[in-house]
């Protein structure tokens, strides 16, 4: 018995590996995907500095057109100041144009600002480009790091899931199956009973359960927390087989 035990100790040995392994690499891919989202919102505040520039750009093109057209129409109204015959009708076209080259020069000094503007969003893009472009190589290159690990972490679980399954080959069918349905809720699933104690729940088991695992050097289910319990003693050598 003692020998199938043993068995089932190495098995349980070789799982706890491919969990702790499985454990340390999880954090992996979420530190790739925070590294991920951190590139993607400084490209994003590019793509919106960019879509500023580019509504920038059509208003100073939709302005310009204006000033044009404006120019345009003092000029046709010019050229009809001498063709009218009233000095009312001459007033009034004389006011109009007034109000056309006052609204012109408002348009002409709102350019001159966005221009300015404009010609700083553009300078900014190039500063945070600049920027994004020295993140993401030194993120990328941190990125490259985790995968690595992540990649070395999966060829270790690989490697040990072939070694688990030659040591659950040399396990007594019986207990592996019974191992295997505890090992899907809770692991450790097989776990020692010191001073009548459960080292999985820390709770007491009945005394003659606990005598029973001692002399019989078997296992048994922990009444509280449902794993396979056996009797420290169990493992350990004696001085006979010591020798």
């Amino acid at each position: 018995m003692r020998e199938k035990l043993k068995a089932l100790a190495e098995l349980q040995n070789v799982d706890l590996e491919v969990a702790s392994l499985r454990k340390a690499a999880d954090v992996h891919p979420r530190q790739i995907a925070e590294l991920e989202r951190e590139l993607g919102v400084a490209r994003s505040a590019i793509e919106a500095e960019r879509a500023r520039v580019s509504d920038m750009e059509k208003q100073k093109a939709q302005l310009e057109q204006n000033i044009t057209d404006e120019k345009d129409k003092v000029k046709k109204w010019e050229a009809r100041l001498s063709e009218q015959r009233s000095t009312r009708e001459y007033s009034a076209l004389a006011r109009e144009i007034d109000i056309a080259k006052k609204a012109n020069l408002t348009m002409a000094e709102e350019l001159t600002e966005l221009t300015k503007q404009l010609g700083l969003a553009r300078e900014a893009i190039k500063g945070k480009e600049a920027d994004y472009a020295t993140k993401q190589q030194g993120l990328s290159g941190r990125m490259t790091e985790l995968r690595g690990k992540l990649g070395e972490a999966e060829a270790q679980v690989k490697g040990l899931e072939g070694r688990r399954a030659e040591v659950a080959a040399g396990v007594d069918a019986t207990l592996l199956r019974r191992y295997e349905v505890v090992r899907k809720k809770k692991l450790p699933a097989l776990v020692g009973v010191v001073a009548g104690t459960c080292q999985g729940c820390n709770m007491n088991v009945p005394p003659q359960l606990y005598n029973q695992l001692r002399t019989g050097l078997g296992t048994d289910i922990c009444p509280s927390c449902n794993r396979i319990i056996y009797a420290v003693e169990a493992l350990q050598e004696t001085p006979a087989a010591a020798k």
